[in-house]
């Protein structure tokens, strides 16, 4: 074969070569991508036509086309597009589409939203990748139904409430009770469908209570409904209390070897406000969690007896107090009192009055070994500085049971029992849930008139 044969097959297999490597780079590069754009749409299955459709378009390439159509009785309507030069591409495209106030009234409850996207890739001879979706929406525009039957009739600072109410709607998403305080009540089913009830609670910290029912549908309608409860403001004592040396150095040094937190911390003074302050944080943010767990099933029943956990016990120090401490005049640290301590006899018997289920049963910290049980309807009660725990997790308590014996376990100085009452997370006033008076006049008379109520309706 001649010197030029060989060269034109040498040039042959260098084209081919390049073409081929032409084609692998075009194939694998990002210019020439070929995933489609993805469509997320928010709450894909109901539109209440004043809240705006919530659309997400990404694609790696960036967006270069898209539409928002909207299909009613089969007629089409653009809601939205729009066409981006190459500088001006996302790769995330976030669309608020609203429904036009020109639009006119809808006259069916099912619509058909397609969303087509073109990203900005040069693949499929420069034209792009293309994606679409469409996407059927059940149009609701009504508001859920909500009336309050029966509530106690006022509430006091630390102090527990109840309300009972009907609430329906055939695309019911949300409900719950909602404070001035940002706490959110959740309800259970109550008696017949559609009525719930719930517990309330003041925290004693807070200056003021207002509450209200909101129930929230599939489509974003909202109703509200506001809960006439009196609020009642209540003063707690205030104590002042001097930190002495010797209690620093002995007292609090001698517990502050048991808690994490005051590890390599040698000043006592510094170890007292991390106890006080962090480590309390700390363990009533455990109480907090365990205790605001509802029940989803419904109530039939809720008859609770007044609380008293320990025989021919004195009251040694009240709910609600709040204590500055301060150490040679000058204040370092603040605190709440959040139950009631009772004194009996050193290792008294604690039996409860109520059935409850244990969910808790350990130690805690400044509250030492420490039982919480559950008694129906966000209602608990703590007991705190145990010397013994008669009771385990899970386990289904009736009406007399002894579960623990008093003890100075934790931060406690003398053989006591803390005790506590939670509605929903927050502590409450114990000496209300344990006057049987009040329980009549604020839970189960109420319980009783919401169910005339509803019989008579």
């Amino acid at each position: 074969m001649s010197r030029r044969g060989n060269s034109s097959s040498i040039v042959t297999v260098l084209l081919f070569v390049v073409a081929i490597a032409g084609v692998v780079f075009l194939y694998n590069s990002e210019t020439f991508e070929r995933v489609k754009p993805t469509i997320a749409l928010q709450s894909p299955a109901y539109w209440n036509l004043s809240k705006p459709l919530s659309i997400r378009i990404s694609d790696a390439s960036g967006i270069s086309h898209y539409k928002v159509i909207l299909n009613a009785n089969g007629e089409e309507q653009l809601l939205s597009s729009g066409i981006f030069e190459e500088k001006d591409r996302k790769k995330e495209l976030d669309l608020e589409i609203s429904y036009p106030k020109i639009g006119g009234v809808l006259k069916t409850s099912e619509v058909t939203l397609r969303i087509e996207a073109i990203d900005g890739s040069r693949w499929d001879f420069f034209a792009g990748n293309k994606a679409i979706e469409s996407h059927k929406l059940s149009v609701d525009q009504r508001q859920p139904n909500v009336s309050i039957v029966a509530h106690n009739y006022h509430i006091q600072t630390g102090g527990s409430g109840i309300v009972i109410f009907h609430a329906k709607d055939e695309n019911l998403d949300e409900l719950y009770i909602e404070t001035s305080f940002g706490k959110k009540f959740i309800p259970q089913p109550f008696y017949k469908p559609d009525y719930y009830i719930s517990l309330l609670a003041w925290p004693v910290d807070e200056k003021s209570f207002s509450a209200k029912v909101v129930a929230i549908d599939k489509a974003g309608n909202v109703k509200q409904s506001s809960i006439n409860i009196y609020a009642k403001k209540r003063t707690y004592k205030i104590s002042n209390i001097a930190l002495k040396e010797r209690f620093l150095k002995e007292t609090i040094a001698d517990l502050a070897a048991g808690f994490e937190l005051t590890q390599g911390v040698d000043d006592s003074l510094e170890q007292f406000k991390i106890i006080n302050e962090e480590v309390r944080a700390q363990n009533e943010k455990l109480i907090h969690e365990i205790t605001s767990q509802v029940p989803t099933t419904t109530v039939h029943h809720f008859n609770p007896e007044a609380f008293y956990p320990l025989k021919n016990a004195k009251s040694v120090a009240s709910y609600g107090e709040k204590r500055f401490y301060s150490y040679e005049g000058k204040r370092v640290s603040t605190a709440y009192h959040l139950g009631i301590d009772l004194a009996s006899v050193q290792n008294g018997e604690i039996s409860i009055q109520n059935a409850g289920n244990t969910l808790f049963a350990s130690y805690n910290g400044i509250y030492g070994n420490m039982p919480i049980l559950h008694h129906g309807m966000g209602l608990y009660t703590l007991y705190g500085h145990c010397s013994e725990i008669r009771t385990a997790v899970d386990t289904q308590h009736k009406a007399g049971d002894v579960i623990a014996t008093t003890g100075m376990s934790g931060y406690a100085f003398g053989d006591h029992l803390h005790f506590g009452v939670l509605v929903q997370g927050i502590e409450v006033r114990p000496a209300e849930w344990m006057d049987k008076k009040w329980i009549k006049d604020n839970i189960t008379g109420i319980i009783a008139q919401a169910k005339q109520i509803i019989d008579n309706l």
